[in-house]
């Protein structure tokens, strides 16, 4: 089991292939909190988040038993589009179709948002911002609240971002530019500073 642990996960998607269930395990629990905290993020409900998460592992266990896992070296993003997948088809099925636009308010946008371990001080100051950025992400429509927490909260790549979801990269660049263009409103009408190291 040890050896197991050191593996990459191709090779551990490869030995479970094969009958090795205990690299599935492994591979389950390198991703399973980051995995369900961006499921739970997106639908804000754990009973629902719970479902998304058990059904994103039970297609993955189908699709590589069955031989169709092809994405070499992307085993995290590759999780993470079915779980978005699923997301999407929950939300399609629940609003029948219903999409969000973006705001077109125009207003310059936040610098990059980037988290200090300087000092305690610096630290208090960002927790508190982080918190105040979350609120303020919860009245985001749901792309722009995803692709902004795939961004800065999972740090993925807007490449990476733009193959979860789906879209394209200018997709995903035109989603951020009006979620922090709507964060920026939000806390002006909110007034609150977001102080970012």
């Amino acid at each position: 089991m040890d050896n197991l642990e050191t593996m990459t996960d191709e090779m551990l998607v490869a030995l479970y292939a094969k009958g090795t269930n205990q690299a599935f395990d492994i591979l389950l629990e390198r991703y399973k909190d980051k995995l369900y905290s961006y499921i739970y993020f997106i639908v804000r409900n754990e009973d629902l988040a719970e479902d998304i998460f058990q059904e994103t592992f039970v297609k993955a266990i189908v699709t590589i038993q069955q031989g169709r896992y092809t994405e070499n070296g992307k085993f995290p993003a590759w999780l993470t589009r079915i779980a978005h997948n699923l997301v999407i088809d929950f939300f399609r099925q629940e609003r029948n179709e219903n999409t969000v636009s973006n705001d077109e308010t125009e207003v310059d946008l936040f610098n990059n948002i980037k988290f200090s371990e300087e000092t305690v001080e610096m630290r208090m100051v960002n927790d508190q911002t982080l918190k105040d950025v979350r609120r303020l992400m919860d009245m985001l429509p749901d792309n722009q609240r995803e692709v902004v927490y795939m961004r800065y909260y999972q740090d993925l790549s807007f490449k990476e971002i733009a193959e979860i979801t789906g879209v394209s990269i200018n997709t995903s660049l035109g989603r951020m530019r009006y979620a922090l263009m709507n964060l920026r409103r939000l806390a002006e009408e909110k007034d609150i500073v977001l102080t970012l190291a």
